[in-house]
């Protein structure tokens, strides 16, 4: 008799496994060495422009899906976490792994995009006194299951995982190895990231990534105070609203996209941009959010026409959102991942996996100091801006996010706040 077995893929999933099927050849790539790799100084800035593709579809799946819900997820732990279950992966599985997240195979190997990840994680978690970044990855095994050396190995020095072992037999104790370990790596942000596991899960990879951001102009406390958030045109929530007077900030009112962006830098290398559509044009905004937009925007929000003295209101806030990613990846390209046709025999050549569950969880706190959170440049006659003419800019309607790494160019959070309260 065939037995099925499970193997979970958390902050970003859930696998199945069951015994294997002959006649499969390891990746041909598994013969090259990271090492030679690293001599090409492939960079995580490298992937950034695949990696934010890959971020946009993804949101604009999920907002297709939660037009009226709060989003907030981050692309780069999902990322990391598919590229990582890539090395494990043979032949189509793997190409359609690797294709699903937005890579070009022509002009990138696999290894490089994995040293890029490599890169990517390594530049983001660089100490900075007041930025803290973490982005990290472990294996926990079932006792008797042996991972290929060459899985281990690449996984080790592309990703830095980790391996630690469980009784899966003992569910309670699993559950709460899983759940600890993933607290303790996310700073108690992300808790009960699994409540229920299969009798027949025999290995656990799981993402994690952590923010902490200190805004360079914080917000004081004695500005707060509450307010009216119009959530739409039937329903109105009241929220603590920060207050900043006549500080300057970088934001653009646009008049290609109804919206006004605002730059809120971090202490650090990260930034955040807020873009707040004009009242009824949320849609309208979302159909043009795209890469090229927003780099359109960070490159006009260098320059020193947009830098001005604002009133500035924004709301205190706090959002967590949990997506079952293997209900919404095959819409992005992962048509197979989910099937028997799936080949993970680089993990382990006895068994065969099967992906079954793939759950992502993230959380934001925005607040006075700052932020925790487990195309082309137009013309500037294009925007309405004078700098004698007093401003004000006040969030109290649905508004997108998008928490950026300048010194990677990457995606690390994007979302949009739609209920406060919610």
């Amino acid at each position: 008799m065939r037995h099925t077995h499970c193997l979970l893929f958390l902050l970003a999933g859930f696998l199945g496994l069951s015994h294997s099927q002959p006649g499969h050849e390891s990746a041909s790539t598994s013969n090259q060495t990271h090492k030679e790799v690293s001599q090409r100084n492939i960079s995580g800035y490298q992937i950034a422009s695949d990696n934010a593709d890959f971020a946009f579809r993804l949101y604009h799946l999920i907002a297709s899906q939660n037009s009226e819900k709060n989003i907030f997820f981050s692309p780069l732990s999902i990322s990391v976490s598919l590229a990582m279950l890539s090395i494990g992966a043979v032949g189509d599985t793997q190409t359609q792994i690797l294709e699903g997240l937005g890579f070009n195979l022509t002009k990138l190997s696999q290894l490089e995009i994995h040293e890029g990840f490599r890169s990517l994680q390594h530049t983001i978690a660089r100490p900075f006194s007041e930025l803290h970044v973490s982005v990290g990855n472990v294996l926990i095994l079932s006792q008797g299951l042996q991972l290929l050396p060459e899985f281990a190995s690449a996984t080790e020095t592309s990703y830095n995982s980790k391996v630690l072992h469980a009784n899966f037999r003992d569910k309670e104790a699993a559950v709460q190895l899983i759940n600890n370990y993933v607290q303790e790596k996310t700073q108690g942000k992300i808790r009960n990231l699994v409540s229920n596991l299969s009798p027949d899960v025999r290995m656990v990879l799981v993402n994690y990534i952590f923010f902490r951001g200190l805004w360079k102009k914080p917000f004081p406390f004695s500005g707060v105070s509450t307010r009216d958030f119009y959530v739409d045109e039937n329903t109105v929530v009241k929220v603590p609203m920060m207050l900043q007077d006549e500080q300057e900030h970088w934001y653009i009112e646009d008049r290609r996209v109804p919206c006004t962006v605002l730059r809120m830098d971090y202490k650090g290398d990260a930034v955040a941009f807020f873009i707040l559509p004009n009242r009824g044009k949320m849609n309208e905004v979302e159909q043009v959010l795209s890469p090229g937009m927003l780099i359109r925007w960070n490159r006009l929000l260098q320059n020193r026409f947009f830098y001005r003295k604002l009133t500035l209101q924004f709301p205190k806030f706090s959002i967590s959102n949990s997506y079952a990613l293997d209900e919404i990846l095959p819409d992005l390209g992962f048509q197979d991942l989910f099937t028997p046709h799936a080949n993970f025999s680089n993990i382990n050549k006895g068994e065969k996996l099967q992906l079954s569950k793939v759950f992502h969880k993230a959380t934001l706190d925005v607040n006075e100091v700052g932020t925790e959170a487990a195309a082309s440049t137009g013309s500037f006659a294009i925007f309405l801006s004078a700098r004698h003419k007093k401003r004000h800019l006040t969030f109290n309607r649905p508004f997108l996010l998008v928490i950026y790494s300048t010194s990677t160019q990457n995606i690390l959070f994007m979302g949009k706040l739609v209920n406060p309260t919610a």
